[in-house]
């Protein structure tokens, strides 16, 4: 049987990176860092900040609810304080649900390909 390398999965993630995923600067990550207490970023001896995977998730919970939704800073302050998980769930579902169109969207062109 051949040896078969472990799977290594990232911990932390830098700002710049977490920044790539969400499709947006930094200084957006950083001011929401500020503004948003359900974020809870560790930071280096250097004061960099870094993120795992909890704290991705957040983000894009709060990337759904002022970018997508429209919500403003408060609102959406409120609506985290109030009901987390729910709105946890609600970006989850979504983002569940966009890879399914992706999915489908990559099918088809294959299909039509052929």
């Amino acid at each position: 049987m051949p040896y078969k390398e472990p799977k290594i999965e990232k911990v932390f993630f830098s700002i710049s990176e977490v920044a790539g995923m969400l499709g947006v600067n930094a200084s957006l990550i950083r001011f929401w860092d500020k503004e948003f207490s359900v974020l809870k970023l560790q930071k280096t001896r250097k004061g960099n900040r870094i993120f795992t995977n909890e704290d991705i998730q957040q983000l894009k919970v709060i990337y759904h609810l002022v970018k997508e939704k429209g919500m403003t800073l408060k609102g959406a302050q409120h609506l985290l304080q109030r009901n987390r998980e729910g709105a946890t769930k609600t970006a989850d579902v979504i983002e569940k649900l966009l890879q399914i169109k992706k999915q489908l969207s990559d099918i088809r062109n294959e299909m039509g390909e052929e």
